[in-house]
């Protein structure tokens, strides 16, 4: 709108760069902020240039093999609290160490945990050069995620939010499992 407003016209690298922007931010036009003005955006980065299926293949189709073997092992580590309810996982200077990865890596790790069929909510926990520890929350309808983030002094959207915090991964996790508590009671049974 921008752009536009200004009266610059859309090159083909702006337009990929902001489609590629766009759906990302939006979860591939699934989350409820994709609205039809986000999609008259979009149709005018497509004419300017961007190829949807190009940047979708390029983002999240083909990756480097250190890439996938990270996955791999922050995948086997995922356990699950909350009555099932959330799903985490971790992955430490070590993984990126061995395995010779890097934490770009670890992009899409937390939505693959939300993919657990009784999960709520997801959080990854990356360990940092420094040794503080980057957490990315996500969360399904009905979960604030940005008000967990917010008691770390993160932030971020409702379904989607992060939090750079000082602390080992143990005692993150635990602080984490308390907050997502609170949030993701456990289902009682009605008696009758």
């Amino acid at each position: 709108d921008f752009l536009k407003a200004v009266g610059h016209p859309l090159t083909t690298a702006e337009a990929i760069v902001l489609y590629a922007a766009i759906a990302t931010d939006t979860g591939w036009f699934r989350f409820p902020s994709t609205t039809p003005h986000t999609m008259q955006i979009i149709a005018a980065l497509i004419e300017a240039g961007a190829h949807p299926a190009t940047l979708y293949r390029q983002l999240y189709e083909q990756s480097s093999l250190e890439r996938l073997k990270l996955n791999g092992v922050a995948l086997q580590r995922v356990q699950l609290a909350c009555e099932g309810q959330l799903a985490y996982t971790w992955v430490t200077q070590n993984d990126f160490a061995q395995i010779k990865a890097h934490p770009a890596d670890t992009e899409n790790i937390v939505n693959e945990c939300l993919r657990v069929e009784t999960a709520r909510a997801a959080f990854i926990l990356v360990e940092q050069q420094n040794r503080s520890i980057k957490a990315s929350l996500r969360a399904r309808e009905g979960i604030d995620v940005a008000r967990i983030a917010e008691q770390f002094g993160g932030g971020g959207h409702r379904l989607a939010s992060g939090a750079t915090i000082s602390g080992t991964l143990e005692t993150t996790i635990s602080r984490l499992l308390e907050q997502f508590a609170l949030q993701l009671p456990v289902p009682t049974e009605e008696k009758i």
